[in-house]
């Protein structure tokens, strides 16, 4: 039984500010087009986290973006979806579930990279597909909807978004795929389809 006070999804829109916040820290202090000034900052590198024990590259990275389109993108998305995912499992277990989503795809990302070239990369496009993955899962045991979100619309999304990925160049697919997938796992752990609303007092009492 969970308690929840509003239908307000702060820790989306915290997630969304971060990466904004820190997107114009870079651009005023460098360059996010720069590879090498993206890297001194904390974007991801297999030699740096495998080798240098720099682990916290595995979070830093997801709040990094590529100039202003790769933000941009990123950023709609997730304030599309991120908020309907944070209703669905509460506040606290939706930014566990992001971080997670984060973490876990860069770390599969990371041990797929070949080790005879280096390469930098940043974004939160892995969290935000585990939050589509996250997302399918609710709307499929909610019997294909989900407040405004439908199965059909999601599976569009996600096709659309892979197949976009398969055509770009310097697209993170494996950090795509193992997000969406990670997410669906965390979903089926986290969520728990609402039984019963009541309302005490101002009060909505959710049984999951």
């Amino acid at each position: 039984m969970g308690y929840v006070f509003g239908k307000r999804a702060y820790v989306n829109g915290s997630l969304i500010a971060l990466n904004v916040l820190y997107f114009l820290y870079l651009e005023l202090t460098g360059s996010s087009l720069d590879a090498g000034f993206m890297y001194e900052h904390g974007a991801m590198a297999a030699e740096a986290v495998l080798e240098g024990n720099e682990y916290y590259r595995l979070v830093t990275a997801m709040f990094m973006h590529f100039g202003i389109r790769h933000i941009v993108n990123n950023m709609i998305i997730l304030f599309a979806l991120g908020d309907n995912l944070e209703r669905a499992l509460g506040h606290l277990k939706y930014l566990i579930f992001y971080l997670a989503c984060g973490i876990g795809s860069n770390w599969v990302s990371m041990m797929l990279e070949p080790r005879d070239i280096i390469v930098i990369s940043a974004g939160a496009s892995g969290a935000i597909f585990g939050v589509i993955g996250g997302l399918l899962y609710a709307v499929l045991i909610n019997k294909g909807q989900l407040e405004d979100l439908s199965s059909r619309q999601l599976i569009v999304m996600i096709v659309l978004s892979l197949c976009l990925g398969l055509t770009e160049q310097g697209v993170d697919n494996a950090a795509h795929i193992s997000g969406l997938l990670i997410g669906i796992v965390l979903g089926a752990v986290l969520y728990r389809k609402r039984k019963k609303n009541a309302f005490i007092g101002g009060i909505e009492n959710e049984e999951r």
